[in-house]
């Protein structure tokens, strides 16, 4: 049974929420040139490489996930949400359109609670924290609590940066000592949450009686037909697979590979670092990745491939950067045919025509992942329309590493973001990236426009003039 939320606590975070509000008021009237020069603060004191070496460390030091090098090579996350953000308009007329007679005002859209996951309190505080005061919002941050040093001392960063413009710190505020108690009362009384974490955060959210936007889980699915780039595919999959020892739901997990190029694709994943484990190996990774009641066990979530080789009871050499399992059969009760969450792939081959890829696709996603993501390398565009007809994902990336592409890179257009809406499939209301637009409210100023009606016969074309049922 929780813990009630006691009065000392209730009163704390109504007390956070009061100085934010606070702070809000201060900066009403503060033009878009004042409010993009502190976003450029925000991000220089988070994302600078000094900043951002000892942050990623305390982060992995604390939560024990993920690894450094990976963790600082996330800056570039931040750098891309403040090119996005500078580059919009958020206050005043945002958009117009003169053949409709609409013009559209930005409006801040309030306080914004902002639940921070255990795999990212480095870059989730900076990234929500820009596109918030891009729009004139202030956040208060509920940290994981295996995260919760790394979430307050970037909050203390992030405040110290608007300290030293002259701008009112409690913009930015952090509940300290997080409860699930203390959480869900900050959700109830914010204007909106962000909820970036596992599914019980995001159930919590959605249920707290406030807006919230949330994100679904992953399952990573990458299908590489004959056409495909066999050096490139195996080179963008070691690089998703391994950033952050394959902490992120965008990592891939799977592989969907044509019969024709399997055995070559294999080959090329092993030249990138890839460890194949034989049926002994893969049996003791199977009991060793999932407990018995069929949860991941944490000692091998985002870890390097040798420690989940040694907490699986087997070793393997130190120059492996992944494993690989091969594998014939997806269902739920197929454990490999699921979300992994860490330095391990599935590979599937696929026989005959590329509609066998497509099913196989299909059913991955009945076990887990729907809304999130998909990947293909091929150069065939039929291959790549068909698998966007089915695929019941929110994006597809086209020959990207996944977990560097969907939710933003400096080579794709998909908006910066530390948050992937899955849609209805993943039980979330946007199926796209979280990002500016999602900070703001918009009022729409509507002008009269010459009268834009068809006729009745152009309406109900063939139908018109009928019988009557």
């Amino acid at each position: 049974m929780a813990t009630p939320l006691s009065d000392e606590q209730r009163a704390y975070v109504r007390g956070l929420l009061a100085k934010a509000r606070v702070a809000m008021k201060a900066i009403e009237d503060y033009d878009q040139a004042k409010i993009d020069r502190l976003c450029q603060a925000l991000g220089w004191a988070t994302a600078n490489e000094t900043t951002m070496t000892k942050i990623a460390n305390m982060a992995v030091d604390e939560s024990e996930l993920g690894d450094r090098v990976g963790r600082v090579s996330k800056r570039f996350k931040i750098m891309g949400v403040l090119r996005d953000a500078l580059r919009q308009k958020s206050m005043g007329v945002i958009e117009e359109i003169p053949e409709k007679g609409i013009v559209k005002y930005a409006k801040p859209a309030g306080v914004i609670a902002s639940l921070i996951p255990t795999t990212n309190p480095d870059q989730t505080p900076p990234v929500t924290g820009i596109y918030a005061l891009k729009c004139k919002d202030a956040v208060i941050f509920s940290p994981h609590p295996r995260a919760k040093k790394t979430t307050v001392e970037v909050v203390r960063i992030m405040r110290e940066a608007l300290r030293r413009q002259g701008a009112p710190e409690d913009l930015f505020q952090v509940i300290e000592n997080p409860s699930i108690p203390m959480t869900n009362e900050l959700m109830a009384i914010c204007d909106l949450t962000m909820a970036t974490g596992g599914q019980p955060m995001v159930r919590a959210a959605y249920s707290s009686g406030r807006p919230a936007y949330g994100v679904g889980a992953g399952n990573s699915t990458m299908v590489i037909d004959e056409t495909a780039d066999l050096a490139e595919a195996a080179m963008n999959t070691r690089i998703s697979k391994t950033s952050d020892f394959g902490s992120g739901c965008s990592a891939d997990g799977n592989l969907v590979v044509s019969a024709k190029i399997y055995d070559a694709f294999l080959a090329q994943l092993q030249k990138e670092g890839g460890y194949l484990a034989n049926d002994e190996e893969r049996a003791k990774l199977l009991a060793g990745m999932w407990d018995a009641e069929g949860h991941r066990t944490i000692e091998t979530v985002a870890r390097a491939p040798q420690v989940v080789a040694k907490h699986c009871g087997f070793t393997i050499p130190d120059d492996r950067k992944f494993l690989i399992v091969k594998n014939d059969k997806i269902g739920k009760e197929h454990k490999f045919s699921g979300e992994k969450l860490t330095t391990l792939l599935a590979i599937y081959k696929y026989e005959g025509e590329f509609e066998n890829a497509l099913n196989m696709v299909r059913a991955i996603y009945e076990v887990g992942g729907k809304g999130h993501s998909v990947g293909i390398y091929s150069f065939d565009d039929d291959h790549i329309h068909r698998l966007a007809l089915m695929a019941p994902v929110s994006r597809i990336m086209v020959r990207q590493p996944q977990s560097k592409a969907n939710a933003g890179s400096f080579t794709n257009g998909m908006p910066m973001t530390s948050s992937l809406g899955c849609g209805i499939w993943g039980g979330n209301i946007i199926s796209e990236n979280v990002h500016l637009k999602h900070f703001m409210q918009t009022t729409w100023v509507s002008r009269p426009i010459p009268e834009d009606r068809p006729s009745d016969q152009e309406l109900f074309g063939e139908f018109y003039n009928s019988a009557v049922f």
